[in-house]
């Protein structure tokens, strides 16, 4: 090659004719470095004939990989320019197989002839083969909905919902929801810290966390995930409790003998998930579920990938980052299981369905409009039932009955009408698969009515009653065969569908093992055996209670396993902690036992237990139960505010109350009331649900006296709204915030708050209230006279609901406060307040921060303020406010002397506006501060009014 003037290298006719030779000539130790895998391209010469099998036989005799790629080398180039070219065509088509070679085929700006693309290349690269193995198995493990049913075949396509995700902060306060599954993977939204790795899901016990994670293998499955995760490997953390203390196995065998292994060549593909863990998603489902007899503390940590070690030491590794650090970890819980703060990537809160999932759920499972009119309208006349069908779990096996029903009663299946507990459901849902073992008949419907049912399926209820309780004990959710036979299991049982057969993880391979379909059902079954088993004494009645009762009050109980998510995150100070963190399952057993004891349910069950033995059980509960109540009552901390004596409840109040509500005892309901000495009970962030609004209702309509409710950050819903009917009559103090509340909600919330007109407080911040739901609220503001404080902001009220807020604002006498933070009033909404500010006598605080208030609407306000004498504190940050609002401003302050906190913080004000609000100052006496942070002003042009100390500009 010659040399230009200019320095660069002129190509001889020769060489453009045979560059691509020229290329793999060039760069042939670039080559034998960075190719690993030879087979592949031996594969695609021989099919494109370029390869003869006496060729592919030498190359396949070279001792050492190099030595095959020189051979492979030599041999293309001896065979022309079109072969090299398809080499180098090859390299770049096939970019996994090839990854170290992407920036040198890009630096050549390689790209192949019309002849060369016409030719096919086929992928045998290990890593790709057990990618697409890895897609197919994932593919078909998530076709069918597996968490709820076993018998039938449920498309996950046909049936899957999105429910509520919500991303939330260390606190569990709200950031925001997620539009579906696969932003839970995007990495520009909802991230608390930059180095965590795990993104954590949580919520309660048949929310969907599950069903949400088997969504996700389904996308990843059709390639419809972040195309960056090229692996995708799928834990249940239950499994891990089979594992004997004496088990080891390395991080390969863990991700290849007990997931799935590589059709050839493991030790290749492991050897690129080591070089590129970023490519490799993990999801590790119910690390509640996770209990062993062994101990993390006393093993080494698993620091390599290749040395075998405790299954559990592996796990610990990989949610660490010790193992595999930078693949992404996708994590669930129940609610209450916190994990350490540096692992977290993320936080997401499941909230299960809505008004609008429910329905839409409906006419997922019944396409034919005529039933589901039918069961919408039984729902409807039913808010405990719709309530219920807020967890998707729940409104599955609602549904799934409707269906059963409705079959077998020739279209006319009703839902119970009278008051349900979660304990006729799971009744309900027990009948059905009882009466699986029916024969059918075509011209004669089943009549057995529940007793008979129950009374025939004694022997089945009795084993499934005594595996749950079983594994209750042993906190345990999967049985060995062994275990399943122990307890009288039949063969034939299995079919009913109540229980699962599982592959249970093991270092000798897998074994026959079986779990209940969900966690709940299992809990269910235990009350089941605690209430018909003769054997069960008071003690043993209420060994599950022992689990809430607050700390030195439980009678010491020594449980043979340990609770491990804390230990296999490595945190060592939390050795102390109560291993019981979340109870659910606990909790679940004793919510049925309640249900199940009942009076309502003695003639169900006089056929399975004698009537004196429930009568003692029953009466050792109802002591028991309210004994937990009183005590757990006089030992929350009260604090004197505001005129009310306030309790801070906590989420096993909740619990208690679920419990009491199952009863359906009125005296009980009476009793827990009694023990209520607060008069404002704070309920937030207790995790409750709209279900939990009908437990709330049974006991505080028997309050007595008028009381305070906060139930802000939980999640009630519409449905949770319409359940607290019975206590609205109580209730001067409302606070609903944050609680996806829509209109529907709050047109209930009008239709009772203006019955009995003692509100004084109504809280409804950050929900989905509109302009029509601002128009009720409007109405209870003019109705109830004593409203002091109304709270709106984060909401969808528009121009047109700030119009109507207004004008009752300006009609009332007594209101004080007024939080319209977040909503999209605009410049015509700002006028009608200004309106209302004009000589107001009560209104003390008013925010109409971040509304797309801009010029007008500003200086109306502004201009109002000049005949007002109430407002203290005014909110206007986060608008579009400018140098002409800065000096409507200014000619107010220089007239209005009272207001003393006005906020402008993010608008668009200048220091020329600045100048002229620092002028008014000279001649009020009365405001306090003006804020301008985050203004259009610079630091130097803040340094003119650093005299003014009532100016803060940063």
């Amino acid at each position: 090659m010659e040399t230009r003037g200019g320095g660069e290298m002129e190509i001889t006719p020769f060489e453009f004719l045979h560059r691509h030779i020229q290329l793999l000539k060039t760069n042939r130790e670039l080559l034998v470095t960075h190719i690993r895998n030879t087979q592949c391209l031996v594969d695609n010469l021989l099919q494109n004939d370029y390869f003869s099998a006496e060729d592919a036989e030498i190359v396949g005799a070279c001792p050492t990989q190099p030595d095959k790629v020189r051979k492979v080398l030599d041999l293309v180039q001896s065979k022309g320019e079109e072969v090299s070219e398809f080499f180098l065509y090859v390299l770049q088509k096939l970019a996994d197989a090839y990854v170290d070679l992407r920036p040198w085929l890009s630096e050549i700006g390689f790209s192949p002839s019309e002849l060369i693309r016409s030719k096919a290349v086929v992928n045998t690269d290990p890593v790709s083969r057990y990618i697409q193995q890895l897609r197919h198995q994932l593919g078909r493990n998530s076709k069918f909905i597996q968490c709820y049913s076993q018998k039938e075949e449920v498309l996950l396509e046909d049936m899957y919902m999105d429910t509520i995700v919500e991303l939330v902060g260390f606190g569990n306060e709200s950031l925001g929801s997620l539009g579906s599954p696969a932003c839970l993977l995007d990495h520009s939204t909802g991230v608390l810290n930059e180095q965590g790795e795990t993104i954590f899901v949580f919520g309660d016990a048949g929310v969907g966390k599950s069903t949400l994670l088997q969504r996700l293998q389904s996308l990843w499955a059709a390639g419809q995930l972040d195309a960056g995760l090229k692996f995708f490997f799928h834990f249940r953390c239950r499994m891990f409790s089979c594992f004997k203390d004496s088990d080891a196995l390395s991080l390969q065998d863990l991700l290849f003998k007990h997931y799935c292994y590589p059709e050839q060549d493991p030790e290749e593909v492991f050897a690129f998930l080591l070089r590129f863990p970023h490519t490799a998603l993990f999801t590790f489902d119910g690390l509640d579920e996770l209990h062993s007899d062994f101990d993390l503390s006393r093993a080494p940590d698993a620091s390599s990938p290749w040395e075998p070690a405790h299954p559990l030491v592996l796990l610990a590794g990989l949610l660490s980052g010790v193992l595999l650090k930078g693949a992404t970890k996708l994590l669930t819980a129940r609610t209450g299981v916190e994990i350490p703060r540096q692992l977290l990537r993320k936080k997401v809160l499941l909230r299960g369905f809505s008004r609008s999932h429910l329905r839409a759920y409906t006419r997922r499972m019944f396409p034919d409009r005529a039933v589901q009119r039918s069961l919408l309208d039984q729902l409807e006349a039913n808010p405990q039932l719709c309530s219920l069908c807020a967890v998707p779990l729940f409104c599955w096996i609602v549904f799934r009955c409707f269906q059963h029903f409705h079959g077998a009663a020739a279209g006319c299946a009703r839902l119970p009408s009278c008051t349900v507990t979660l304990t006729d459901v799971f009744l309900l849902v027990t009948e059905v698969h009882l009466n699986r073992t029916q024969p059918r008949s075509l011209v004669q419907q089943n009549t057995r009515s529940q007793a008979e049912t129950f009374r025939t399926g004694r022997a089945t209820l009795h084993w499934l009653g005594r595996v749950a309780h079983w594994g209750m004990e042993k906190n345990l959710f999967v049985f060995s065969q062994e275990e399943a036979q122990a307890s009288e299991m039949q063969e034939g049982d299995l079919r009913l569908g109540l229980l699962r057969a599982v592959p249970e993880l093991g270092v000798e391979g897998d074994r026959p093992a079986y779990e209940f379909f969900h966690i709940t059902l299992q809990a269910f079954f235990a009350a089941f055996f605690l209430v018909v088993d003769d054997k069960v004494g008071t003690r043993g009645l209420l060994r599950f209670f022992q689990e809430w009762a607050p700390p030195g009050e439980a009678a010491a109980v020594s449980c043979p396993r340990r609770f491990l998510p804390f230990q296999c995150l490595g945190d060592g100070g939390l050795a102390g902690e109560d291993p019981f963190k979340n109870k659910d399952h606990f909790q679940f057993t004793n919510l049925f036992l309640c249900g199940l004891l009942s009076k309502a349910k003695q003639r169900l069950l006089q056929h399975l237990v004698p009537a004196a033995t429930l009568r003692r059980k029953r009466r050792a509960l109802w002591a028991h139960l309210s004994a937990s109540l009183r005590s757990y009552l006089r030992n929350l901390p009260r604090v004197q505010s505001g005129g009310f004596s306030q309790v801070q409840a906590m989420p096993t109040f909740i619990w208690m109350l679920r419990c009491i509500y199952e009863t359906q005892s009125e005296g009980v309901g009476r009793l827990a009331a009694r023990g209520i000495c607060a008069n404002y009970l704070k309920l937030t962030y207790c995790n409750a649900c709209s279900a939990d609004c009908s437990a709330l209702a049974f006991v505080l309509h028997h309050f007595r006296r008028r009381l305070a409710l906060d139930l802000d950050n939980n999640n009630l819903n519409d449905y949770g709204v319409c359940e607290l009917r019975p206590c609205f009559s109580r209730l001067t103090v409302i606070r609903l915030s944050v609680n996806q509340i829509t209109d529907s909600g709050v047109k209930v919330l009008y239709e009772e708050l203006t019955k009995y007109k003692i509100l004084t407080f109504l809280g409804l911040y950050n929900n989905q209230i509109t302009d029509v739901g601002a128009g009720y609220i409007a109405r209870i503001l003019d109705e109830c006279k004593g409203l002091t404080h109304l709270k709106l902001g984060k909401n969808e009220i528009t121009s047109e609901g700030g119009k109507c807020l207004a004008l009752a604002v300006k009609n009332s006498k007594s209101i004080s406060e007024i939080g319209m933070w977040g909503n999209h009033i605009g410049d015509e909404g700002a006028k009608a307040f200004a309106e209302a500010l004009k000589n107001h006598p009560s209104l003390t605080n008013l925010s109409l921060a971040f509304n797309g208030i801009s010029t007008e609407g500003g200086k109306s306000l502004a201009r109002a303020l000049q005949q007002n004498a109430s407002l203290r504190i005014f909110w206007l940050t986060k608008n579009e406010l400018d140098d002409e609002v800065a000096e409507s401003l200014a000619e107010m302050l220089q007239v209005n002397q009272t207001l003393k906190h006005l906020w402008l913080i993010q608008n668009q004000i200048t220091a020329r506006g600045v100048a002229r609000l620092a002028e008014a100052l000279q001649k009020n006496t009365g405001i306090m501060e003006i804020c301008l942070n985050g203004n259009l002003i610079k630091p130097e042009e803040a340094q003119a009014f650093e005299g003014e100390k009532r100016l803060v500009c940063f």
